[in-house]
C-alpha cells in the first residue's frame, strides 16, 4: 500500500536535472504562494479557467492542508531542503459514483520556466499509482482545448482515453482498470 501522505520520490528531468515529487504539506504555503506569483494569467486560466492575481488563506488551506484519501496532492520541487522551490503540483479530487466505484478529477500546474521537461507527465504518472493503490476506476480533466500540451500529456499516458467537447471545453477521462 502507497503511503500518499509520506510521498517522497527523486526523478531525473529532460535536460538531466533532479527533481523531488512528494507529498504537499501544510508548511508549503509560502512556496505556493512564490510559485503562483511567478506564473503567466494565461497558465492561470488553462488550470482554473479563470483569471486570478493571488491565493487567499482559505485557497492556501485547500491547496496544502489535504487527507490523501479524497484529496492526493502532489509537489514537485527543485533545490536543496534550505532552499526548496515548488515548480509544478498535480492532484486529484476523489469522489463516489452512482454506479459504484470512485474516480476522481484531475488538474495540474506547471511554472512556465520547467514546462516543455515532462514535468506534468511524471506527476500524473505518480498520481496514477496512488489512485490505482487506493482502487480509483477512472481520473478525469477538464481541459480548455487550446491547452494542448496537457491533451497531449493525458494522450501518452498508455491508458484507455476518451474525450467529449462540451460547450468550451473537452473532458478527458483515463480508464485506471486497464492499460
Amino acid at each position: 500500500m502507497i503511503d500518499a501522505r509520506n510521498y517522497s520520490v527523486v526523478e531525473t528531468l529532460r535536460d538531466g536535472s533532479s527533481v523531488t515529487i512528494r507529498a504537499v504539506h501544510p508548511d508549503d504555503k509560502d512556496r505556493i504562494l512564490e510559485a503562483f506569483s511567478t506564473l503567466k494569467p494565461e497558465s492561470i486560466y488553462f488550470r482554473l479557467f479563470r483569471y486570478k492575481t493571488e491565493l487567499t488563506a482559505d485557497d492556501l488551506k485547500t491547496l496544502t492542508e489535504v487527507d490523501f484519501r479524497d484529496v492526493v496532492a502532489l509537489v514537485v520541487t527543485a533545490g536543496s531542503a534550505t532552499d526548496e522551490m515548488i515548480i509544478g503540483a498535480g492532484r486529484y479530487n476523489a469522489y463516489d459514483v452512482p454506479a459504484g466505484g470512485r474516480q476522481a478529477e484531475l488538474g495540474f500546474m506547471v511554472k512556465e520556466a520547467f514546462q516543455g521537461k515532462g514535468i506534468a507527465s511524471m506527476i500524473l504518472r505518480h498520481l496514477i499509482s496512488i489512485a490505482r493503490d487506493q482502487g480509483l476506476l477512472r481520473l478525469e480533466a477538464t481541459v480548455l482545448p487550446d491547452n494542448s500540451g496537457m491533451l497531449a500529456v493525458f494522450a501518452r499516458t498508455g491508458l484507455p482515453m476518451t474525450k467529449k467537447r462540451q460547450e468550451d471545453v473537452v473532458c478527458v477521462t483515463l480508464d485506471l482498470k486497464q492499460g
